[in-house]
Parts: structure tokens; C-alpha cells; sequence
């Protein structure tokens, strides 16, 4: 019944046509292992890939043997690749869900481009649309959000999007096909494990074809968002004006837009800016003009007819060392460096201006910058990292503010903010 579904699923939805050549990715799990096999009885013409993130030890690497000794079997093409997953979303101060997600999207299409493949399948179902969407709701979302998972996105097709987890499994029991169990996926650990295993049971007690109503729902609103979409291009064209190094937004005709909050988002959304600056933004419309708005990329200056967009430029970066043996700066601040020993009664000092930092710890010469794109630290009392960016709007820092302050940096690590 799956496969018959499968192709019908396929044919109904114009997704691929027997000609053209997909990469499918496999993990290993129930889910990717069937959309193997049905590619396979159908006879479609694909290349497997799959992605060892290394953050399940013994299990990471059996799974990718298990993969690779499945398409050696059947004489599959076959791609795999290592990742440091951890140490990347360390780097760029994301999450390993995200690290991970970036990580295996860049590879799957540097792969489809090297072997000339038309399009990536991945093995999402009708259960991770309700998961998506639930998340997308509780984190905050606008019509987009939505909409779930799109059948086909550029390159991106997800051919078992019609297909419900249980249905799978049925399958996965009546054709006794094997696959590789990931334990991670019982935990409660992550958002999506939780909406999972405590949420979704107990929405179909209310519901039992809660995931069916789901789909529908998503399929409604990527109609729904298709219309806003248009709506919005329109107004766009009468409100913004692009030059070569700059964006212009009309003013007069912003007022006249309404709901104006919810506009103006979506003009800005390329630009990085926050729903705090936007409100700011809002408010300063019948102001005097010369205010200035700045997001991680942009800067928006407030003039009398427009809102200006221009992209940031980012200052040269100049670095002075600070050495384990010289205890007194006076360029470019003054700064006094001493060791001092910790007795029982030590508290460290919340004054602004003085910094206690575990000496062993640290590496010399310790540096002395200014902020940059990109930066990141983890304040004091938190186990999490939070970009600079945030802390200055948080913090509500002026643009002066943000210019005359340096950053200490111990082994490409953000130890104070001066």
C-alpha cells in the first residue's frame, strides 16, 4: 500500500520523473532506510549519501557501516562524511541541532553539484510536519511557519511527506526490513523529542486524526501564505526603492500600510533587524530626522522622506596584546592587571569596570579588540553562549557605546566585555 502511495504521491505532485537522478540521504533510521527501499522497487535512478556527526560515539560509526555495507550490497553509489559537529557549533555560537543542519544541507548540495544529480530526497513524513509546525508556534511564528515542510524546495524534495510514522513502521514490519535504531530520538532532551513523545499522544486523544488534520492545515496555509506573499510584492514595489548601494524606504507610504508593524517586518526581514528596533523604528516615523537604527549587517538611517538601508562596513581590526608580565595600560585604555589569591569568603566583584578571571584559565598574551560580526560569550552565571549583538540591544547600547568599547579575548575566547 506504501509504495503504491509513494508513486502515486510522486506522479500527483510532479516531484521527479524516472529521468532524472536524486541523492538520497540515509542516517541509518527506519525513516531513510523505506525511503531507500521504495526508490529502489520503483527503480528510480539515485545515489545515497549519509552523515557521521560524531556525537553518538560507537553508534555514529555503526550506523554509517551499516549504510555503506547496504549500498555495497546493491551496488549503490555511495557517499559518506565525518563531521566535528560540537566543535563547529562552538565556533559559531549555535546550537548542535543547528550545526548539524547547516553542516549536512552545505555537503548534500556540494555533492549533487559534483555528480551532476537533479535534486536531494530526504525521508521527512507527515509527523514531522505537525512537529515543525507546533515548534514554529511555540517559538513564535508568522504565516510562514505555518506552512510545515514543502514538498519540493529548489533542490530539496521530501517524496514521504504524504506517509505517517506508523505507517511506516508497518511497512518497515511487513517487509522485514532491517535499519539502525537511533537512541537519541527516545530522549526528551531536545524540543522536538518532547513535542513528540508528551505532546503529540496527548493531541491525538483529542483528535485521532490529528496528523492528518495537520497536513491539511499546512496545505491550507501555504495557499493562505501564497496570497500574503503576493499582497506584500505588491506593496513592496510601491514603497521601496533600491539603488546600487542602498535601500529606500518611502515613508508617506510605509504610513499608509496597514497592519504597518507587520510590513515593515517582512521589508526588513533581509536586513537582520529585531521586532524591538522595528518597534523604535515605528515610533521614530514623525520624528526629526537623523536617528539611527543598526542590526548585525545594516544600518538604517531615519531622514524626512525615507528610511535609508545600507549595509554595515566593519571597522579594520586593530589588536593590542596584553602580556602575564606587565601590569599597567595606558593605550588604547587604561587598565591595570593584577594576581591576586582567592580566599574562602571571595566573591566576584559586579562592578563594570573590574574583571576576576581564573588565571588558569588563561592563555597570554591575552588580546584587546573591538567587536566584531559574529562575536559571542557567555555571560556570567549563564552555561550558554549569546551573540554581542543581542547583549548591545538587551543592554540598549548606543551606537557611541558600542564604539568605544573593547573586548578581552583569551584564545579566541570572549573572557570580558570592558
Amino acid at each position: 500500500m506504501l509504495n503504491k502511495e509513494f508513486t502515486e504521491f510522486i506522479l500527483k505532485n510532479n516531484i521527479i520523473d524516472k529521468s532524472q537522478s536524486i541523492l538520497i540521504t540515509v542516517s541509518g533510521g527506519i525513516d531513510s532506510i523505506i525511503l531507500l527501499d521504495l526508490f529502489t522497487k520503483n527503480k528510480y535512478k539515485f545515489e545515497v549519501a549519509h552523515c557521521n556527526f560524531k556525537l553518538r560515539g560507537e553508534d555514529s560509526e555503526k550506523d554509517a557501516i551499516f549504510v555503506e555495507d547496504l549500498c555495497n550490497k546493491n551496488n549503490i553509489t555511495f557517499h559518506k562524511i565525518e563531521f566535528e559537529t560540537s566543535k563547529y557549533a562552538k565556533d559559531n555560537g549555535i546550537s548542535i541541532q543547528m550545526a548539524a543542519r547547516d553542516l549536512r544541507y552545505n555537503w548534500f548540495e556540494k555533492i549533487r553539484e559534483e555528480n551532476n544529480l537533479d535534486f536531494i530526497a530526504t525521508a521527512h513524513n507527515k509527523n514531522d510536519i505537525a512537529e515543525t509546525m507546533l515548534l514554529n508556534i511555540i517559538r513564535g511564528t508568522g504565516i510562514n511557519g505555518l506552512t510545515g515542510i514543502s514538498i519540493k524546495n529548489n533542490k530539496l524534495i521530501r517524496p514521504l511527506l504524504f506517509a505517517s510514522r506508523e505507517e511506516i513502521a508497518e511497512y518497515q514490519v511487513l517487509n522485514k526490513i532491517e535499519y539502525r535504531e537511533d537512541k537519541s530520538n527516545s530522549s526528551t532532551k531536545y524540543s522536538r523529542n518532547k513535542i513528540r513523545h508528551n505532546v503529540i499522544p496527548i493531541l491525538e486523544e483529542i483528535n485521532p486524526s490529528f496528523l492528518n488534520t495537520m497536513y491539511e492545515n499546512a496545505k491550507r496555509f501555504e495557499e493562505t501564505n501564497v496570497i500574503y506573499n503576493n499582497s506584500l510584492k505588491f506593496s513592496k514595489n510601491k514603497t521601496l526603492i533600491k539603488q546600487s548601494d542602498r535601500t529606500l524606504i518611502n515613508i508617506d507610504s510605509l504610513k499608509k500600510l496597514t497592519p504597518i508593524k507587520t510590513y515593515l517586518y517582512e521589508f526588513l526581514k533581509p536586513y537582520n533587524f529585531t521586532n524591538l528596533i522595528i518597534n523604535d523604528i515605528i515610533n521614530s516615523l514623525d520624528s526629526e530626522s537623523g536617528k539611527i537604527f543598526k542590526s548585525s549587517s545594516h544600518t538604517i538611517i531615519k531622514d524626512r522622506e525615507f528610511l535609508i538601508i545600507t549595509e554595515n562596513w566593519q571597522e579594520e581590526v586593530v589588536k593590542f596584546f596584553i602580556d602575564e608580565n606587565n601590569n599597567t595600560y595606558n593605550k588604547p585604555i587604561r587598565l591595570k592587571v593584577d594576581k591576586i589569591k582567592i580566599v574562602d569568603n571571595f566573591k566576584i566583584s559586579k562592578l563594570k569596570n573590574i574583571a576576576e578571571i581564573d588565571y588558569d584559565l588563561l592563555k597570554f598574551p591575552l588580546i584587546l579588540r573591538k567587536w566584531q560580526k559574529g562575536d559571542y560569550f557567555i555571560p556570567l552565571g549563564m552555561n550558554r553562549t549569546k551573540k554581542l549583538s543581542d547583549f548591545f540591544i538587551d543592554n540598549k547600547l548606543s551606537i557611541k557605546d558600542k564604539k568605544d568599547l573593547w573586548i578581552l579575548e583569551s584564545k579566541s575566547e570572549i573572557v570580558w566585555i570592558l
